[in-house]
């Protein structure tokens, strides 16, 4: 499976769009099949998970699946109005699973059929901007207006303005303007901070540094006690936290919260991306490597995003701080061991299904893994706040 986050106005991540890569011999019960192995690590939040199939159409085989409360099927008119149509239409009048219609210019008759939409969407590529503000006021009564293939960021709030709810695509990670050549003083003083605690300097020098910035006083200890964290009891200082953490997990806080500290208007989906990628690379490493590795392989997922983040060049950011070389040589294309776990991570947003088969390969990994490992990293960027 490859993944698509959707994004609200306010660039918040409300949706994720799977796409199921099958190739021609690959069939609907395969999907099933697939798709109910991961039922036990099936993300279980309110946002919906849509459902895509690239290759063959999703059809009324996939009805054999369970479906979650939060899953969303999409079909595409041709499949509702095809001869095995009525049959479909069956099935989902039956099962009653929440579908997303994938609307094009001659689907209008498939707005008639006895079937509740959630959603209605609509390509960006198929519709002029005109188009696509005309199809959402026209299909509103039928489900909330959804658009995929966003190109850019021009077009993500041109379609917003036009009356959909959500737009999906990754053109948010590409950073849009010129690098900045320093880190502003707030990054700067998270840098100083997060140096201290890898070098291991006394508590009290911690300490001190972090009471000039309360502020990001309270987003470490917020951080920290989040859920994704999984921590039993409450912590309430620093102090505390080196007491029941150790330095090497502070250290990873640390290198989310300097990721926090963008000021880049996409920032809300640039972090839960961030998230997403440092638990998927942590978790694809286990077995792999030796666990002393685990948090460095969640570091170089958190910071492949820094140079977005942060509106300076990767070389800038780095330099700033002490990191180990793999992290480095990794986030700059420089190869080293941790380079094949980031290129399957990003190999994940691409709509090709190569890139994540040829990657995942590599390490040694089974579909099943790959995708059980994904949905992991989704359902804990789900429950960190930021």
């Amino acid at each position: 499976m490859s993944r698509e986050p959707l994004l609200n106005r306010q660039s918040r991540v409300i949706a994720t769009r799977l796409t199921l890569q099958m190739d021609d011999k690959a069939s609907m019960q395969d999907a099933v099949n697939a798709l109910s192995a991961l039922d036990d690590i099936w993300p279980r939040s309110e946002k919906p998970v849509f459902i895509s199939c690239r290759g063959p159409a999703c059809s009324a085989g996939l009805l054999d699946w369970s479906t979650p409360d939060n899953a969303t099927i999409e079909l595409t008119a041709a499949t509702l109005l095809g001869a095995d149509g009525p049959d479909l239409i069956a099935a989902l009048q039956t099962w009653q699973p929440t579908v997303c219609l994938l609307f094009d210019p001659q689907a209008t008759q498939a707005l008639s059929v006895d079937v509740p939409f959630r959603f209605i969407g609509l390509d960006a590529r198929q519709f002029t901007l005109g188009q696509l503000k005309l199809l959402a006021a026209r299909t509103k009564a039928y489900g909330m207006g959804v658009a995929f293939n966003i190109a850019n960021g021009e077009d993500f709030r041109a379609c917003l303005d036009a009356g959909v709810t959500a737009a999906a695509g990754w053109f948010f990670t590409k950073p849009t303007k010129l690098p900045a050549k320093t880190l502003n003083p707030a990054q700067n003083n998270i840098v100083r901070v997060l140096n201290l605690v890898r070098r291991n300097a006394d508590v009290k020098e911690i300490e001190a540094a972090l009471k000039h910035d309360v502020a990001m006083s309270y987003k470490l200890l917020r951080y920290i006690n989040s859920a994704g964290f999984g921590l039993s009891c409450e912590i309430q200082s620093f102090r505390h936290a080196v007491s029941m953490l150790g330095y090497d997990k502070l250290n990873r806080w640390l290198s989310l919260l300097l990721a926090t500290a963008s000021k880049d208007p996409m920032a809300p989906a640039l972090i839960y991306t961030a998230l997403v990628r440092a638990r998927l690379m942590e978790l694809l490493a286990i077995g792999l490597v030796d666990p002393s590795e685990y948090d460095n392989l969640f570091i170089t997922g958190a910071f492949s995003l820094l140079d977005t983040l942060l509106g300076v060049g990767m070389e800038q950011a780095l330099d700033a701080m002490r990191l180990p070389d793999p992290i480095c040589d990794a986030l700059l294309g420089n190869g080293g061991r941790y380079q094949p776990f980031l290129e399957l991570a990003l190999a994940s947003e691409s709509a090709a299904a190569e890139g994540v088969t040829e990657q995942a390969s590599m390490l040694g990994l089974t579909a099943d893994q790959f995708n059980r490992a994904q949905l992991q990293a989704l359902s804990f960027a789900e429950t960190m706040e930021f």
